[in-house]
């Protein structure tokens, strides 16, 4: 019984042990709520490099905690929210805006989708027409239809 016990006191102290060593450290933010705020609102408008699918504000990749590091020493320099896209765009592409500029480098990502979508209907519309007069029979001649009554009744 004692073993039992010790067993499991063991394997609830590894447990917590490991849960503690996962953990990382927060970060500290800036003394200046102001700065804070800039960071935050700017963070949403940037997207993770890592997770892709979440901004800046929302991922807990470390890249992202470095990213936002980065952002904030740029917002105590001095630069304006403008400066810092650009900056960020230069470094890693439009790809870390989260809605990136229209621009011919960018017509992919903002058009794209929508002339997919066109060309889906196009091909499915054509699709359809095909399969339409595929199973539409074809109108009979006169002669064809006498023909046919003879071999009704015969």
């Amino acid at each position: 019984m004692k073993r039992v016990i010790l067993n499991a006191v063991l394997t609830l102290s590894l447990v917590l042990f490991a849960s503690v060593s996962t953990g990382r450290e927060a970060m500290l933010m800036s003394e200046d709520p102001k700065l804070e705020a800039r960071l935050d609102e700017l963070s949403h408008e940037l997207r993770c490099m890592v997770c892709q699918n979440e901004s800046l504000a929302s991922s807990r990749a470390e890249l992202a905690d470095d990213l936002r590091s980065e952002v904030r020493e740029l917002l105590r320099s001095g630069k304006s929210d403008r400066e810092i896209k650009d900056f960020l765009v230069s470094r890693y592409g439009d790809f870390v805006l989260y809605n990136p500029e229209v621009k011919p480098l960018t017509w992919v990502l903002w058009f794209g989708p929508f002339v997919l979508l066109v060309i889906a209907v196009i091909f499915l519309g054509m699709y359809l027409r095909q399969r339409r007069a595929l199973a539409a029979p074809e109108a009979m001649s006169d002669d064809e239809r006498k023909r046919a009554k003879q071999l009704l009744k015969g």
